[in-house]
Protein backbone atom coordinates (compact mmCIF):
# COMPACT_ATOMS: atom_id res chain seq x y z
CA UNK A 1 0.00 0.00 0.00
CA UNK A 2 1.43 3.15 -0.99
CA UNK A 3 1.71 5.89 1.91
CA UNK A 4 0.01 9.11 1.92
CA UNK A 5 1.55 12.17 2.25
CA UNK A 6 0.83 14.15 5.77
CA UNK A 7 -0.50 17.93 5.00
CA UNK A 8 -1.43 19.04 8.68
CA UNK A 9 -1.86 22.70 9.67
CA UNK A 10 -2.05 24.03 5.95
CA UNK A 11 -4.50 26.19 4.60
CA UNK A 12 -7.95 24.80 4.06
CA UNK A 13 -8.22 26.98 0.43
CA UNK A 14 -5.38 25.32 -0.82
CA UNK A 15 -6.27 21.69 0.05
CA UNK A 16 -10.13 21.74 -0.06
CA UNK A 17 -12.01 21.01 -2.81
CA UNK A 18 -15.23 23.46 -2.95
CA UNK A 19 -17.51 20.24 -3.49
CA UNK A 20 -17.40 19.54 0.79
CA UNK A 21 -17.33 23.52 1.34
CA UNK A 22 -21.38 23.61 1.51
CA UNK A 23 -24.22 21.97 3.34
CA UNK A 24 -27.15 23.01 5.61
CA UNK A 25 -27.92 20.15 7.92
CA UNK A 26 -30.93 20.19 10.89
CA UNK A 27 -32.30 18.07 13.48
CA UNK A 28 -35.77 17.93 14.60
CA UNK A 29 -36.77 16.53 17.93
CA UNK A 30 -39.75 14.26 18.76
CA UNK A 31 -41.04 17.25 20.68
CA UNK A 32 -40.57 19.54 18.49
CA UNK A 33 -42.53 17.75 15.39
CA UNK A 34 -46.04 17.91 14.32
CA UNK A 35 -46.31 14.48 14.45
CA UNK A 36 -43.84 13.29 16.92
CA UNK A 37 -41.68 12.40 14.25
CA UNK A 38 -37.56 12.61 14.53
CA UNK A 39 -36.14 13.97 11.63
CA UNK A 40 -32.52 14.63 10.20
CA UNK A 41 -31.76 16.86 7.44
CA UNK A 42 -29.01 17.25 4.95
CA UNK A 43 -28.85 18.99 1.82
CA UNK A 44 -24.92 17.92 0.40
CA UNK A 45 -24.01 20.54 -1.87
CA UNK A 46 -21.42 19.17 -3.63
CA UNK A 47 -20.72 20.64 -6.93
CA UNK A 48 -21.19 17.83 -9.26
CA UNK A 49 -19.32 15.31 -6.99
CA UNK A 50 -21.54 11.58 -6.93
CA UNK A 51 -24.99 12.08 -6.80
CA UNK A 52 -25.56 7.98 -6.41
CA UNK A 53 -27.41 7.03 -3.34
CA UNK A 54 -27.06 3.65 -2.70
CA UNK A 55 -28.17 0.53 -0.85
CA UNK A 56 -25.82 -1.38 1.40
CA UNK A 57 -26.78 -4.47 2.52
CA UNK A 58 -27.19 -6.35 5.97
CA UNK A 59 -24.02 -8.64 5.75
CA UNK A 60 -23.36 -11.60 8.02
CA UNK A 61 -19.19 -11.37 8.30
CA UNK A 62 -16.94 -14.79 9.29
CA UNK A 63 -14.93 -14.99 12.68
CA UNK A 64 -11.93 -12.60 12.21
CA UNK A 65 -12.94 -10.44 9.01
CA UNK A 66 -11.42 -7.37 9.06
CA UNK A 67 -13.56 -4.04 7.09
CA UNK A 68 -11.56 -2.30 5.29
CA UNK A 69 -11.52 1.78 6.04
CA UNK A 70 -11.26 3.93 2.75
CA UNK A 71 -10.05 6.94 2.25
CA UNK A 72 -12.94 10.13 0.78
CA UNK A 73 -12.09 12.93 -1.85
CA UNK A 74 -14.66 15.01 -0.20
CA UNK A 75 -12.34 14.82 3.14
CA UNK A 76 -10.05 16.96 1.64
CA UNK A 77 -8.82 16.41 -1.89
CA UNK A 78 -9.17 13.35 -4.54
CA UNK A 79 -6.15 10.88 -4.07
CA UNK A 80 -4.96 9.10 -7.07
CA UNK A 81 -2.98 6.79 -5.02
CA UNK A 82 -5.89 4.99 -3.27
CA UNK A 83 -7.99 5.38 -6.45
CA UNK A 84 -9.85 7.74 -4.14
CA UNK A 85 -12.27 9.93 -6.53
CA UNK A 86 -14.90 12.33 -6.24
CA UNK A 87 -16.68 10.62 -9.12
CA UNK A 88 -16.96 7.75 -8.43
CA UNK A 89 -16.72 8.42 -4.30
CA UNK A 90 -15.85 4.46 -3.80
CA UNK A 91 -15.36 1.35 -6.14
CA UNK A 92 -16.01 -1.97 -4.25
CA UNK A 93 -18.33 -4.05 -5.43
CA UNK A 94 -17.95 -6.01 -1.81
CA UNK A 95 -19.60 -2.72 -0.22
CA UNK A 96 -22.30 -2.95 -1.96
CA UNK A 97 -23.77 -3.75 -6.04
CA UNK A 98 -24.29 0.15 -6.07
CA UNK A 99 -20.51 0.68 -5.87
CA UNK A 100 -19.58 -1.82 -8.83
CA UNK A 101 -17.84 0.47 -11.15
CA UNK A 102 -15.68 -1.75 -13.80
CA UNK A 103 -14.42 1.03 -15.56
CA UNK A 104 -12.57 2.19 -12.29
CA UNK A 105 -10.28 0.24 -10.37
CA UNK A 106 -10.48 -1.07 -7.02
CA UNK A 107 -10.64 2.14 -3.97
CA UNK A 108 -7.02 0.96 -1.70
CA UNK A 109 -8.08 0.75 1.28
CA UNK A 110 -6.34 3.50 4.03
CA UNK A 111 -6.54 0.15 6.85
CA UNK A 112 -8.57 -2.27 8.74
CA UNK A 113 -10.46 -2.48 11.70
CA UNK A 114 -12.08 -5.92 13.24
CA UNK A 115 -15.43 -7.16 11.54
CA UNK A 116 -18.29 -7.38 13.48
CA UNK A 117 -20.43 -10.88 12.56
CA UNK A 118 -23.24 -8.52 11.30
CA UNK A 119 -23.78 -5.69 10.03
CA UNK A 120 -26.76 -3.60 9.40
CA UNK A 121 -28.26 -2.02 6.04
CA UNK A 122 -28.43 1.65 5.30
CA UNK A 123 -28.57 4.30 2.89
CA UNK A 124 -25.43 6.16 1.75
CA UNK A 125 -24.40 8.90 0.13
CA UNK A 126 -20.98 10.83 -0.41
CA UNK A 127 -21.99 10.69 3.60
CA UNK A 128 -23.97 8.37 5.52
CA UNK A 129 -27.82 8.66 5.63
CA UNK A 130 -30.04 5.94 7.68
CA UNK A 131 -30.26 2.89 8.85
CA UNK A 132 -32.73 -0.54 8.82
CA UNK A 133 -33.32 0.53 13.21
CA UNK A 134 -34.03 4.36 12.29
CA UNK A 135 -30.47 5.64 12.83
CA UNK A 136 -29.93 8.69 11.10
CA UNK A 137 -26.97 11.24 9.99
CA UNK A 138 -26.29 14.53 8.50
CA UNK A 139 -23.36 16.32 7.99
CA UNK A 140 -21.76 19.70 7.25
CA UNK A 141 -18.02 20.68 6.80
CA UNK A 142 -16.26 23.15 8.82
CA UNK A 143 -13.13 25.87 8.84
CA UNK A 144 -10.47 24.33 10.99
CA UNK A 145 -7.34 25.21 12.65
CA UNK A 146 -6.04 21.82 11.61
CA UNK A 147 -6.57 20.07 8.15
CA UNK A 148 -4.47 17.30 7.13
CA UNK A 149 -4.78 14.20 4.73
CA UNK A 150 -4.78 11.19 5.59
CA UNK A 151 -1.93 8.53 6.51
CA UNK A 152 -2.19 4.59 7.40
CA UNK A 153 -1.28 3.77 10.68
CA UNK A 154 -1.68 7.57 12.15
CA UNK A 155 -4.48 8.49 10.57
CA UNK A 156 -7.27 6.34 8.62
CA UNK A 157 -10.83 7.97 9.72
CA UNK A 158 -12.94 10.70 8.24
CA UNK A 159 -16.33 12.01 9.31
CA UNK A 160 -17.98 9.52 5.92
CA UNK A 161 -16.60 6.35 7.00
CA UNK A 162 -16.82 6.75 10.82
CA UNK A 163 -20.98 7.61 10.34
CA UNK A 164 -21.10 4.27 7.47
CA UNK A 165 -19.40 1.97 10.28
CA UNK A 166 -21.88 3.47 13.12
CA UNK A 167 -24.93 2.51 10.93
CA UNK A 168 -23.22 -0.75 9.70
CA UNK A 169 -23.29 -1.49 13.51
CA UNK A 170 -24.97 0.62 15.75
CA UNK A 171 -28.99 1.01 16.90
CA UNK A 172 -28.55 4.59 18.91
CA UNK A 173 -27.31 8.03 18.86
CA UNK A 174 -25.42 7.67 21.67
CA UNK A 175 -23.73 3.96 20.48
CA UNK A 176 -22.99 5.90 17.53
CA UNK A 177 -21.02 8.42 19.21
CA UNK A 178 -19.21 6.08 21.43
CA UNK A 179 -17.84 4.02 18.75
CA UNK A 180 -17.38 7.15 16.27
CA UNK A 181 -15.36 8.66 19.28
CA UNK A 182 -13.24 5.63 20.04
CA UNK A 183 -12.02 4.89 16.55
CA UNK A 184 -11.18 8.50 15.96
CA UNK A 185 -8.91 8.22 19.13
CA UNK A 186 -7.63 4.68 18.25
CA UNK A 187 -7.45 4.63 14.52
CA UNK A 188 -6.98 8.85 13.97
CA UNK A 189 -9.08 11.37 12.48
CA UNK A 190 -8.05 13.24 8.86
CA UNK A 191 -9.76 15.89 6.74
CA UNK A 192 -11.98 18.84 7.76
CA UNK A 193 -13.60 20.20 10.72
CA UNK A 194 -17.21 18.47 10.75
CA UNK A 195 -20.80 18.10 12.24
CA UNK A 196 -22.56 15.07 12.15
CA UNK A 197 -26.01 15.35 13.33
CA UNK A 198 -27.08 11.97 15.17
CA UNK A 199 -30.70 10.88 15.94
CA UNK A 200 -32.77 7.51 16.53
CA UNK A 201 -36.45 7.18 17.54
CA UNK A 202 -35.82 8.88 21.01
CA UNK A 203 -33.05 11.16 21.19
CA UNK A 204 -30.75 13.54 18.93
CA UNK A 205 -27.14 14.78 19.26
CA UNK A 206 -24.71 16.41 17.58
CA UNK A 207 -20.96 15.40 17.00
CA UNK A 208 -18.40 17.69 16.15
CA UNK A 209 -14.49 16.54 14.88
CA UNK A 210 -10.92 18.12 14.19
CA UNK A 211 -7.75 16.80 13.33
CA UNK A 212 -5.64 16.91 16.42
CA UNK A 213 -2.04 18.93 16.04
CA UNK A 214 -0.32 15.69 17.52
CA UNK A 215 -0.87 13.80 13.64
CA UNK A 216 -2.66 10.84 15.87
CA UNK A 217 -6.01 10.81 17.43
CA UNK A 218 -8.45 13.38 16.64
CA UNK A 219 -10.43 16.17 18.61
CA UNK A 220 -13.84 15.46 19.31
CA UNK A 221 -17.34 16.87 20.90
CA UNK A 222 -20.76 15.89 21.62
CA UNK A 223 -24.35 17.38 22.72
CA UNK A 224 -27.70 16.21 23.18
CA UNK A 225 -30.07 18.41 21.51
CA UNK A 226 -33.12 18.40 24.04
CA UNK A 227 -36.21 17.36 23.29
CA UNK A 228 -38.77 19.53 21.96
CA UNK A 229 -35.88 21.59 19.68
CA UNK A 230 -34.68 21.89 16.73
CA UNK A 231 -31.32 22.28 15.55
CA UNK A 232 -29.54 23.83 12.45
CA UNK A 233 -25.43 23.84 11.48
CA UNK A 234 -24.05 25.32 8.19
CA UNK A 235 -20.49 25.25 7.88
CA UNK A 236 -19.21 26.03 11.48
CA UNK A 237 -18.62 24.42 14.58
CA UNK A 238 -21.70 24.91 16.93
CA UNK A 239 -20.81 23.68 20.06
CA UNK A 240 -19.44 26.11 22.45
CA UNK A 241 -18.52 25.45 26.36
CA UNK A 242 -17.77 22.22 27.08
CA UNK A 243 -18.44 21.13 31.14
CA UNK A 244 -16.94 18.54 32.70
CA UNK A 245 -19.41 16.46 33.97
CA UNK A 246 -21.92 17.20 31.98
CA UNK A 247 -24.37 14.91 31.55
CA UNK A 248 -25.83 15.91 27.78
CA UNK A 249 -22.26 16.31 26.29
CA UNK A 250 -19.39 13.45 25.77
CA UNK A 251 -16.12 14.37 24.50
CA UNK A 252 -12.30 12.93 23.81
CA UNK A 253 -10.44 11.48 26.71
CA UNK A 254 -7.39 13.37 25.66
CA UNK A 255 -9.39 16.56 24.36
CA UNK A 256 -8.19 18.85 27.00
CA UNK A 257 -4.89 17.75 27.36
CA UNK A 258 -4.05 17.84 23.66
CA UNK A 259 -5.46 21.25 23.58
CA UNK A 260 -3.34 22.39 26.59
CA UNK A 261 -0.03 21.18 25.05
CA UNK A 262 -0.38 22.34 21.74
CA UNK A 263 -1.88 25.88 23.33
CA UNK A 264 -4.99 25.86 21.83
CA UNK A 265 -7.22 26.63 24.44
CA UNK A 266 -9.61 29.16 24.43
CA UNK A 267 -9.91 30.95 26.61
CA UNK A 268 -6.78 30.23 28.10
CA UNK A 269 -8.14 31.47 31.42
CA UNK A 270 -8.55 27.71 32.52
CA UNK A 271 -11.10 28.64 35.17
CA UNK A 272 -13.49 29.00 32.59
CA UNK A 273 -15.01 26.46 30.18
CA UNK A 274 -13.54 25.43 26.85
CA UNK A 275 -14.73 27.22 24.03
CA UNK A 276 -14.80 24.45 21.25
CA UNK A 277 -15.75 26.78 18.56
CA UNK A 278 -13.08 28.93 18.94
CA UNK A 279 -10.23 26.50 20.31
CA UNK A 280 -10.31 24.38 17.36
CA UNK A 281 -11.17 26.97 14.85
CA UNK A 282 -11.50 30.85 13.26
CA UNK A 283 -15.40 30.22 13.19
CA UNK A 284 -17.08 30.70 9.25
CA UNK A 285 -14.77 30.48 6.36
CA UNK A 286 -15.77 31.92 2.77
CA UNK A 287 -17.20 35.15 3.51
CA UNK A 288 -18.79 36.55 7.09
CA UNK A 289 -22.07 35.13 6.76
CA UNK A 290 -21.81 32.17 4.74
CA UNK A 291 -23.16 30.62 7.51
CA UNK A 292 -23.89 32.57 10.29
CA UNK A 293 -26.69 33.88 8.24
CA UNK A 294 -28.28 30.44 7.27
CA UNK A 295 -28.67 29.53 11.18
CA UNK A 296 -30.34 32.58 11.64
CA UNK A 297 -32.26 32.49 8.61
CA UNK A 298 -33.93 28.82 9.89
CA UNK A 299 -33.75 29.62 13.59
CA UNK A 300 -35.97 32.93 12.43
CA UNK A 301 -38.12 30.25 9.99
CA UNK A 302 -39.00 28.24 13.10
CA UNK A 303 -39.13 30.54 15.89
CA UNK A 304 -39.67 34.20 14.27
CA UNK A 305 -40.79 35.45 18.12
CA UNK A 306 -36.90 35.06 18.84
CA UNK A 307 -36.63 37.71 16.74
CA UNK A 308 -32.66 36.73 16.18
CA UNK A 309 -30.37 39.33 14.41
CA UNK A 310 -29.62 39.03 11.11
CA UNK A 311 -26.25 41.12 12.22
CA UNK A 312 -23.84 40.64 14.23
CA UNK A 313 -20.11 41.32 15.74
CA UNK A 314 -18.46 38.75 14.80
CA UNK A 315 -18.34 35.24 12.70
CA UNK A 316 -17.62 33.45 16.75
CA UNK A 317 -21.10 35.27 18.24
CA UNK A 318 -23.30 33.86 20.75
CA UNK A 319 -26.37 35.44 19.28
CA UNK A 320 -27.66 32.24 18.43
CA UNK A 321 -28.62 29.08 20.42
CA UNK A 322 -27.31 25.71 20.33
CA UNK A 323 -30.88 25.14 19.40
CA UNK A 324 -34.43 26.35 19.69
CA UNK A 325 -38.13 25.46 20.67
CA UNK A 326 -40.27 26.26 17.79
CA UNK A 327 -43.22 28.81 17.83
CA UNK A 328 -45.32 25.58 16.28
CA UNK A 329 -44.08 21.88 15.68
CA UNK A 330 -42.42 21.99 12.59
CA UNK A 331 -43.58 19.19 9.44
CA UNK A 332 -42.01 17.02 7.05
CA UNK A 333 -43.06 20.14 4.92
CA UNK A 334 -41.49 22.86 6.61
CA UNK A 335 -38.08 21.37 6.62
CA UNK A 336 -38.73 21.35 2.84
CA UNK A 337 -39.07 24.95 2.42
CA UNK A 338 -36.25 25.71 4.55
CA UNK A 339 -34.07 23.68 2.37
CA UNK A 340 -35.65 25.34 -0.69
CA UNK A 341 -34.98 28.68 0.99
CA UNK A 342 -33.09 31.87 -0.92
CA UNK A 343 -34.29 34.28 1.95
CA UNK A 344 -37.46 35.40 0.45
CA UNK A 345 -39.58 38.09 1.71
CA UNK A 346 -36.78 39.35 3.76
CA UNK A 347 -33.86 42.24 3.69
CA UNK A 348 -31.49 39.50 1.91
CA UNK A 349 -34.23 38.83 -0.79
CA UNK A 350 -31.94 36.89 -3.60
CA UNK A 351 -34.99 36.94 -5.81
CA UNK A 352 -34.29 40.36 -5.85
CA UNK A 353 -31.99 42.92 -7.13
CA UNK A 354 -29.88 43.35 -10.33
CA UNK A 355 -27.81 40.11 -9.83
CA UNK A 356 -31.38 38.71 -9.76
CA UNK A 357 -31.83 39.64 -13.39
CA UNK A 358 -34.85 40.12 -15.14
CA UNK A 359 -36.72 36.67 -14.19
CA UNK A 360 -36.00 37.01 -10.47
CA UNK A 361 -33.06 34.32 -10.37
CA UNK A 362 -31.87 33.62 -6.75
CA UNK A 363 -28.95 31.66 -7.91
CA UNK A 364 -25.67 34.00 -7.95
CA UNK A 365 -22.83 31.11 -9.93
CA UNK A 366 -19.29 31.39 -8.18
CA UNK A 367 -16.35 32.51 -10.33
CA UNK A 368 -12.81 33.66 -9.51
CA UNK A 369 -13.30 36.49 -7.77
CA UNK A 370 -15.45 34.94 -5.03
CA UNK A 371 -13.74 34.14 -1.27
CA UNK A 372 -12.59 30.49 -0.63
CA UNK A 373 -11.22 29.30 2.73
CA UNK A 374 -11.01 30.32 6.26
CA UNK A 375 -11.94 33.51 6.98
CA UNK A 376 -9.41 34.96 9.33
CA UNK A 377 -9.07 37.80 10.87
CA UNK A 378 -6.35 39.37 7.68
CA UNK A 379 -9.06 38.37 5.40
CA UNK A 380 -9.56 40.63 2.48
CA UNK A 381 -12.34 40.72 0.38
CA UNK A 382 -13.64 42.42 -3.04
CA UNK A 383 -17.35 41.18 -2.69
CA UNK A 384 -19.48 38.36 -1.61
CA UNK A 385 -23.17 36.77 -2.24
CA UNK A 386 -25.33 35.58 0.22
CA UNK A 387 -25.48 32.36 0.68
CA UNK A 388 -28.82 30.45 0.76
CA UNK A 389 -29.93 27.16 2.18
CA UNK A 390 -31.35 26.65 -1.57
CA UNK A 391 -28.04 26.55 -3.10
CA UNK A 392 -27.63 25.62 -6.92
CA UNK A 393 -24.89 23.59 -6.58
CA UNK A 394 -26.83 20.97 -4.52
CA UNK A 395 -26.39 17.66 -5.52
CA UNK A 396 -29.20 16.06 -2.89
CA UNK A 397 -30.80 16.61 0.33
CA UNK A 398 -32.28 13.71 2.35
CA UNK A 399 -34.80 14.01 4.86
CA UNK A 400 -34.47 11.06 7.17
CA UNK A 401 -37.79 9.85 9.03
CA UNK A 402 -39.13 8.31 11.89
CA UNK A 403 -42.47 8.70 12.23
CA UNK A 404 -44.33 7.52 15.84
CA UNK A 405 -47.21 5.28 16.03
CA UNK A 406 -45.69 2.86 13.02
CA UNK A 407 -43.91 -0.05 13.72
CA UNK A 408 -40.78 -0.65 12.82
CA UNK A 409 -39.38 -0.94 9.89
CA UNK A 410 -42.52 1.13 7.87
CA UNK A 411 -42.17 3.88 10.12
CA UNK A 412 -38.71 4.47 8.40
CA UNK A 413 -39.00 7.06 5.57
CA UNK A 414 -35.93 9.06 3.66
CA UNK A 415 -37.22 11.47 1.55
CA UNK A 416 -34.91 12.35 -1.27
CA UNK A 417 -34.55 15.52 -3.45
CA UNK A 418 -32.30 15.16 -6.17
CA UNK A 419 -30.83 18.22 -8.04
CA UNK A 420 -31.42 21.24 -6.09
CA UNK A 421 -34.75 21.34 -3.86
CA UNK A 422 -35.94 24.25 -4.57
CA UNK A 423 -36.66 23.08 -8.19
CA UNK A 424 -37.08 19.09 -7.60
CA UNK A 425 -39.41 16.88 -5.59
CA UNK A 426 -38.89 15.03 -2.55
CA UNK A 427 -39.78 11.12 -3.17
CA UNK A 428 -39.76 9.00 -0.22
CA UNK A 429 -37.81 5.83 -0.13
CA UNK A 430 -37.05 3.19 2.11
CA UNK A 431 -34.42 1.70 3.49
CA UNK A 432 -33.80 -1.47 0.76
CA UNK A 433 -32.79 -1.30 -2.55
CA UNK A 434 -32.80 1.65 -4.54
CA UNK A 435 -34.75 2.55 -7.11
CA UNK A 436 -33.87 2.00 -10.84
CA UNK A 437 -31.08 5.31 -11.52
CA UNK A 438 -30.49 6.54 -7.89
CA UNK A 439 -27.68 4.76 -7.88
CA UNK A 440 -26.24 6.03 -11.01
CA UNK A 441 -25.39 9.73 -10.02
CA UNK A 442 -22.23 10.43 -12.38
CA UNK A 443 -21.88 13.88 -13.27
CA UNK A 444 -19.30 13.81 -15.57
CA UNK A 445 -21.29 12.50 -18.71
CA UNK A 446 -25.36 12.60 -19.27
CA UNK A 447 -27.05 9.67 -18.81
CA UNK A 448 -30.82 8.73 -19.62
CA UNK A 449 -30.73 5.84 -17.08
CA UNK A 450 -29.94 8.45 -14.51
CA UNK A 451 -32.26 9.78 -12.33
CA UNK A 452 -30.25 12.51 -11.16
CA UNK A 453 -30.09 13.69 -14.94
CA UNK A 454 -33.71 13.96 -14.76
CA UNK A 455 -33.83 15.86 -11.89
CA UNK A 456 -31.29 17.97 -12.91
CA UNK A 457 -32.03 18.92 -16.79
CA UNK A 458 -35.45 20.76 -15.31
CA UNK A 459 -33.68 22.27 -12.54
CA UNK A 460 -30.88 23.67 -15.13
CA UNK A 461 -33.77 24.85 -17.31
CA UNK A 462 -35.44 26.87 -14.89
CA UNK A 463 -32.23 29.59 -15.06
CA UNK A 464 -34.04 30.54 -18.54
CA UNK A 465 -36.93 32.33 -16.89
CA UNK A 466 -36.75 31.24 -13.22
CA UNK A 467 -39.74 33.52 -12.06
CA UNK A 468 -42.31 31.28 -14.48
CA UNK A 469 -40.99 27.99 -14.36
CA UNK A 470 -39.66 27.49 -10.64
CA UNK A 471 -43.58 28.12 -10.03
CA UNK A 472 -44.42 25.34 -12.88
CA UNK A 473 -41.82 22.92 -10.61
CA UNK A 474 -43.01 23.98 -7.67
CA UNK A 475 -46.75 23.59 -8.44
CA UNK A 476 -46.06 20.22 -9.78
CA UNK A 477 -43.79 19.31 -7.15
CA UNK A 478 -46.15 20.12 -4.24
CA UNK A 479 -49.13 18.13 -5.94
CA UNK A 480 -46.59 15.18 -6.18
CA UNK A 481 -45.77 15.14 -2.66
CA UNK A 482 -49.19 15.53 -1.09
CA UNK A 483 -49.85 12.40 -2.91
CA UNK A 484 -46.39 10.57 -2.02
CA UNK A 485 -47.60 11.46 1.57
CA UNK A 486 -50.99 10.14 1.24
CA UNK A 487 -49.58 7.20 -0.37
CA UNK A 488 -46.94 6.36 2.03
CA UNK A 489 -49.91 7.43 4.96
CA UNK A 490 -51.57 4.86 3.44
CA UNK A 491 -49.40 1.68 3.36
CA UNK A 492 -48.33 2.38 6.96
CA UNK A 493 -51.81 1.89 8.00
CA UNK A 494 -52.57 -0.69 5.42
CA UNK A 495 -49.36 -3.16 6.26
CA UNK A 496 -48.93 -2.57 10.23
CA UNK A 497 -50.99 -5.50 11.52
CA UNK A 498 -48.68 -7.21 9.60
CA UNK A 499 -45.46 -6.49 10.84
CA UNK A 500 -45.68 -8.53 14.02
CA UNK A 501 -46.20 -11.78 11.93
CA UNK A 502 -43.79 -11.29 9.03
CA UNK A 503 -42.08 -8.19 9.49
CA UNK A 504 -39.88 -8.90 6.35
CA UNK A 505 -41.88 -9.85 4.09
CA UNK A 506 -43.78 -6.52 4.67
CA UNK A 507 -40.68 -4.74 4.98
CA UNK A 508 -40.67 -6.03 1.15
CA UNK A 509 -43.88 -5.15 0.06
CA UNK A 510 -43.22 -1.36 1.49
CA UNK A 511 -40.15 -0.87 -0.21
CA UNK A 512 -41.41 -2.63 -3.18
CA UNK A 513 -44.10 0.07 -3.50
CA UNK A 514 -41.94 3.20 -2.69
CA UNK A 515 -39.18 2.16 -5.11
CA UNK A 516 -42.27 2.02 -8.17
CA UNK A 517 -43.74 5.11 -6.81
CA UNK A 518 -40.31 6.76 -7.39
CA UNK A 519 -39.22 5.40 -10.06
CA UNK A 520 -42.75 6.35 -11.91
CA UNK A 521 -41.83 9.62 -10.33
CA UNK A 522 -38.87 9.88 -12.18
CA UNK A 523 -40.50 8.72 -15.41
CA UNK A 524 -42.85 11.94 -15.14
CA UNK A 525 -39.72 14.58 -14.42
CA UNK A 526 -38.02 13.24 -17.80
CA UNK A 527 -41.59 13.94 -19.44
CA UNK A 528 -42.06 17.17 -17.75
CA UNK A 529 -38.15 18.71 -19.44
CA UNK A 530 -39.78 18.95 -23.15
CA UNK A 531 -42.88 19.97 -21.50
CA UNK A 532 -41.01 23.01 -20.13
CA UNK A 533 -39.34 23.59 -22.90
CA UNK A 534 -42.01 23.89 -25.13
CA UNK A 535 -43.79 25.81 -22.91
CA UNK A 536 -41.57 28.46 -22.74
CA UNK A 537 -39.46 28.11 -26.22
CA UNK A 538 -37.94 30.83 -27.86
CA UNK A 539 -39.04 33.56 -24.94
CA UNK A 540 -42.43 33.38 -25.05
CA UNK A 541 -45.28 31.65 -22.78
CA UNK A 542 -46.98 28.73 -24.91
CA UNK A 543 -49.95 26.82 -24.50
CA UNK A 544 -51.74 24.59 -26.72
CA UNK A 545 -55.04 27.03 -26.85
CA UNK A 546 -52.83 29.70 -26.57
CA UNK A 547 -49.48 30.05 -28.31
CA UNK A 548 -46.42 33.16 -28.30
CA UNK A 549 -47.58 35.02 -25.07
CA UNK A 550 -45.24 38.09 -25.14
CA UNK A 551 -44.32 38.12 -21.79
CA UNK A 552 -41.19 39.99 -22.10
CA UNK A 553 -39.49 42.04 -19.02
CA UNK A 554 -41.09 43.71 -16.11
CA UNK A 555 -40.69 47.77 -16.05
CA UNK A 556 -38.83 47.47 -13.11
CA UNK A 557 -36.52 46.04 -15.27
CA UNK A 558 -36.78 48.14 -18.25
CA UNK A 559 -35.99 51.11 -16.72
CA UNK A 560 -32.55 49.31 -15.39
CA UNK A 561 -31.47 48.76 -19.27
CA UNK A 562 -31.02 51.10 -22.20
CA UNK A 563 -34.85 49.92 -23.54
CA UNK A 564 -35.59 53.80 -23.44
CA UNK A 565 -32.92 54.87 -25.91
CA UNK A 566 -33.22 52.31 -27.96
CA UNK A 567 -33.93 53.55 -31.43
CA UNK A 568 -38.21 55.06 -31.81
CA UNK A 569 -37.28 57.34 -34.17
CA UNK A 570 -34.63 57.67 -37.20
CA UNK A 571 -32.59 60.42 -35.35
CA UNK A 572 -29.85 59.50 -33.09
CA UNK A 573 -30.34 59.95 -29.77
CA UNK A 574 -28.83 62.79 -27.69
CA UNK A 575 -26.95 61.85 -24.63
CA UNK A 576 -27.10 63.17 -21.04
CA UNK A 577 -24.91 64.86 -19.28
CA UNK A 578 -24.00 61.91 -16.77
CA UNK A 579 -23.69 59.49 -20.18
CA UNK A 580 -21.18 61.49 -21.81
CA UNK A 581 -19.40 61.43 -18.84
CA UNK A 582 -18.99 57.62 -18.96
Amino acid sequence: MKLLTAACCVSLALLLPSAALACTTTIVTKGASADGSVMVSHSDDNDLGDQSLVFVPARDWPEGAQRPVYDSAVAVQENPATNTFLVPRLSDPKRAPGYNHPATPHTVPLGFIPQVRHTFAYIDGNYAVMNEHGLMFGECTDGAHNTCTAEPGKRIFYSSELARVALERCKTAREAIELMGALIEQYGYYGTGETLPVADKNEAWVMEMAPSPAGTGGLWVAQRVPDGQFFVAANEFRIRDITPGNPDQMYGKTLFATVERYNMRSPRDASKPLDWLTTVSDGEYNHPYYSLRRVWRAFSMAAPSLKLPAWVESGTTRAYPFSVKPDSPLSLDDLKRMHRDHYEGTEFDLTKGVAAGPFGNPNRFIGPKDPSGDVTPASKLEGAWERPMGMFYTGYTTIAQYRPGVPEPLSLVCWVALAPAAESVFVPLAVAPMPAGYEQGDTRRFANDSAWWAYALVSEYANTRYDAVSKDIADKAAGMEKTFAARVAALQTELAPKVASAPAQTQAVFAKALRAQAEAAVRDWREFFPQLVARYCQGFINSPDKMTQKAGYSDAWLRRTNYSTGPVSYQKPRQSASQSAR
